[in-house]
């Protein structure tokens, strides 16, 4: 190899291997449920969240999911939903941050499928595009999973966007750190510590098929919404983490303890640390 070539490769090769070695930090927010109730002021309690991560020093913004609140809309209130949508766009769109958003289950409009969109996610798709994708930042690999759709009559990632995750990962160095958004959990003790019983209620039926299969892969975190409540769960070196919510026990106060919040996550390296911030909402008392 000549002299140039040869010091060409060894600098290429230090900017590759110093992508994960630079420091970042972002913003998890979830379970934002702006919803069509003015005194809930759930469109004011997400701006004022927004402004706070946006100040943090953090590169960008994830949601974790629940956005707004569709699901239980009928036929009939389409109109709410899209204004709900809108919304929530505009605030989005206003930010200095740039966003990854994660579908909820009540980001689900079962009225208003599009091909390609089922499980209720075709009014999400129509205004935030795909509703499972990835993307990097600064050496690290970030995949955003659907965890509401429905199988059988329970949440799961169906067999398409498996294969999707399959082709993925098979493309993916073994190496690479890599982070996770799903709404719907793939492990909580919520029941357990609330009613003293087990469920898959909220967590994703399939969630071990879905887990194991990054198991060859360097799987740092897992980030979750659906809860509102605070949970840190660690298997297998995977830090899972449920986020709380921003709007804490839907707007009405702190839910079991968890105020009104996000996660902010300091990434140094091949390594992270995170804190859950309170950012400061009041709620009207009626």
């Amino acid at each position: 190899m000549k002299p140039f070539s040869l010091s060409l490769f060894i600098l290429l090769l230090g900017f590759s291997a110093g992508q994960a070695q630079e420091k970042f930090s972002f913003a998890f927010l979830t379970d934002m449920h702006v919803n069509a109730n003015p005194k809930s002021r759930s469109l004011d309690g997400l701006k004022q969240a927004v402004r706070t991560a946006e100040a943090s020093g953090a590169d960008f913004i994830i949601s974790g999911g629940d956005n707004v609140d569709v699901d239980g809309m009928k036929a009939d209130r389409k109109a709410d939903a899209v204004k709900l949508y809108q919304d929530y766009k505009q605030v989005v769109e206003a930010s200095t941050l740039k966003w990854h958003l994660t579908i909820g289950n009540h980001d689900r409009y079962w009225h208003n499928e599009q091909p390609g969109a089922p499980h209720g996610a075709g009014l999400f798709t129509s205004f935030f595009g795909d509703t499972y994708y990835s993307f990097e930042h600064k050496g690290w690999l970030f995949i955003v999973l659907n965890s509401a759709q429905v199988c059988a009559g329970k949440y799961c990632v169906d067999e398409v966007q498996q294969q999707w995750l399959a082709e993925l990962l098979n493309r993916t160095p073994k190496d690479q750190p890599i982070v996770v958004s799903a709404h719907v959990p793939f492990l909580s003790l919520y029941y357990p510590v609330l009613e003293g019983r087990y469920t898959d209620t909220d967590t994703f039926a399939n969630q071990k098929e879905i887990f194991d299969m990054f198991g060859s892969h360097n799987l740092k975190l897992v980030l979750q919404g659906h809860q509102h409540l605070y949970e840190e769960i660690k298997v297998k070196g995977v830090q899972f983490i449920t986020a709380g919510a921003v709007s804490a026990n839907w707007w009405g106060g702190a839910f079991h303890g968890t105020e009104e919040g996000f996660l902010k996550v300091n990434v140094d390296g091949d390594g992270f640390s995170w804190e859950y911030v309170d950012y400061g909402w009041e709620v009207n008392k009626y």
